[in-house]
Formats: C-alpha cells, sequence, structure tokens
C-alpha cells in the first residue's frame, strides 16, 4: 500500500501540473463513475491546491468542490507531458485531467470521490485521522492523546499503522521507525512511555519527508522484507510475523529491539 510520503510526493507532482493550469479535459473513463457526471460538474474550474493528509490526496478546485483519493493497495497517480507513453494501461484509468502541457491520471481507485469542501473537514473517515506524520510540524500532544486513548495492550506496531493515531504509516516506515529507535514492535503501547512513543515517529520523519520530496522510499532497509537474513547493525537473524487484526508482516531484530 502507498504509505504518506509517496502521496504527499503525488500532491507536489500533481500539484505542479494542474494548480493554476488550464484545464482543457476531464475524463471518467472508469464505469463505476460514468453516470457521476464529474466532467460536467468540474467543466469550468481551476484546481486551487492539491494536499494530502496521512495516505490521502485531495484536489480543490474553484467553487468548493473536491476529489479525494484513496490509494489503497494498488492505486497510483502518474503525471505526464502530453503524448507522453503512460505507465499503466489507458484501460485502467480512473481519472483523466488534460492541460495543455500534461496529462495527470489517477490508475486502479479504488476510492475516488467528489465531495464538498465543507464534507472534506466533518466525513467521519476524514475526521478521525490522526495528525498526519509528514506535517510541516508534527502534533506531538495529538499523537500521544490518541496512542493513550487506544488500547494499552495493543502492539506498538500494530498501533503505528492505526490512521487514527498517527495518519501516514504503513508497514514499510512502521518496521523501520521501530528498529531506528530500537523497540520491539510487539511491546504493548501502555509499556511505553511518552518519549519512547514521540522518539519511534521522529526516527523516521525526516526519512519519509525526505522520500516525500525525492520520490523515492526506503531503498536499503533495516529489517523490512530481510526476514531471515542477518541485521545489518549486529548480525541476529531478521524476524516476521503477522501482527494486528489485518495480519501485517512485522519484521524486527531480537537482538537491537529487545
Amino acid at each position: 500500500m502507498p504509505e504518506g510520503d509517496t502521496i504527499h510526493n503525488a500532491a507536489r507532482r500533481v500539484g505542479a501540473a494542474l494548480v493554476g493550469k488550464p484545464i482543457e479535459a476531464i475524463e471518467t473513463p472508469q464505469r463505476r463513475h460514468a453516470r457521476d457526471r464529474w466532467p460536467e460538474r468540474l467543466r469550468g474550474r481551476g484546481v486551487r491546491s492539491v494536499d494530502a493528509h496521512g495516505k490521502h490526496l485531495f484536489l480543490r478546485f474553484e467553487g468548493d468542490l473536491t476529489l479525494h483519493s484513496h490509494l489503497r493497495m494498488g492505486g497510483a497517480w502518474g503525471v505526464y507531458l502530453r503524448g507522453q507513453r503512460w505507465r499503466r494501461s489507458p484501460r485502467r484509468a480512473w481519472l483523466v485531467i488534460r492541460t495543455p502541457e500534461h496529462e495527470v491520471v489517477q490508475f486502479d481507485g479504488p476510492v475516488l470521490e467528489l465531495m464538498t469542501d465543507s464534507r472534506t473537514r466533518f466525513d467521519q473517515r476524514l475526521a478521525n485521522l490522526g495528525p498526519d506524520i509528514l506535517a510541516d510540524e508534527l502534533d506531538e500532544e495529538a499523537f500521544l492523546r490518541r496512542l493513550r486513548e487506544d488500547d494499552q495492550t495493543r502492539g506498538i506496531g500494530d498501533a503505528l499503522l492505526d490512521q487514527r493515531n498517527i495518519a501516514g504509516i504503513g508497514n514499510l516506515w512502521k518496521a523501520e521507525a521501530c528498529f531506528l529507535a530500537g523497540i520491539n514492535p510487539w511491546k504493548p503501547v501502555g509499556e511505553i512511555s511518552d518519549g519512547r512513543a514521540v522518539e519511534i515517529v521522529a526516527a523516521i520523519r525526516p526519512l519519509m519527508r525526505a522520500s516525500a520530496e525525492g520520490g523515492f522510499q526506503q531503498r536499503d532497509p533495516w529489517v523490512f522484507e530481510r526476514h531471515g537474513r542477518p541485521c545489518r547493525r549486529c548480525s541476529t537473524i531478521i524476524r516476521a510475523r503477522g501482527q494486528g487484526d489485518d495480519n501485517r508482516t512485522t519484521y524486527w531484530c531480537p537482538t537491537c529491539q529487545p
């Protein structure tokens, strides 16, 4: 699943292509949106801004209308020069926005909806999101408050994936954050001090922000997807097993993360 850094990078690229630029055409090839009349509803409206919160991306049009996107496991945003070949098949396009210079394409959905600006503020799926780990200033108080309201017997690795606690962390950055902070991802939330909890997210903020700017993720991870291989720091064999209700694979070093 694309994590917060990927979505923030997409928002930056999409914004550069669309904000303040004349929109020549909007197309919705996916049959699910055939009757939604988005091209008609958005005709003549420019894009005011493009922003992200966690794993959610928002294209904000003039007239208080916003396209909300969540890519889940397989979706993607592409930004191409006009005439450039797309990296995915046109049959997989859900949304195409054309300017004189660019084509912005959203592939494979699966969450794409047009809503009013006010709904983006009050929709419970969005209002319940925790602070964005990639915000200019991390709201540590909000993160800690939500973490303490969570089940204190829950493993910290599982809690970090809960977007209601903090938005933007996925399985890769969860594993790397716990490793860099030297905390076992299975340790219960209630046994982790506020200071240590903040250390976990602070450990990966610079890496995620660099990824959001540069468009890459962790190229040489410490533990993620290194099950059965030696730890780069201590040579202990990296372990992995499913965690939480979704059984997401958690990777850790038993020596570096006691």
